[in-house]
């Protein structure tokens, strides 16, 4: 009898961990609430803001870190050679001696493929 309650119970817990992957985890909402999706001169930058940092994924994929420097309104993170400022989502960024207006929204996070 004690078998055939193991047998049972995994299909039961397969199909229970089937029913939880379908949408977006706990923490895969709560990241996204403080991530960003913008267009860079039509590139498209993901930025996450953490304590104290932006983090950026890049349109290569490499990740690039700005520190945050306070100030008076807005926002504003470098790392010497790239600055993020702007305020909610209206932002700029300067790379390469070049300043540009970033088109952003917030991020929405990709259905699960099934």
């Amino acid at each position: 009898m004690a078998s055939l309650r193991r047998l049972l119970l995994i299909p039961a817990t397969l199909l229970l961990a089937a029913c939880q992957s379908s949408g977006p985890t706990k923490e895969e909402l709560e990241a996204a609430k403080n991530t960003i999706d913008c267009d860079y001169g039509g590139e498209r930058l993901v930025i996450r803001f953490a304590e104290g940092e932006a983090r950026f994924l890049m349109p290569d994929g490499t990740r690039v870190v700005l520190y945050q420097i306070p100030v008076a309104t807005g926002l504003r993170y470098t790392n010497g050679l790239m600055e993020l400022r702007g305020t909610g989502l209206d932002l700029q960024l300067s790379r390469d001696r070049i300043t540009m207006k970033m088109i952003c929204k917030a991020y929405e996070i990709p259905p699960k493929k099934e």
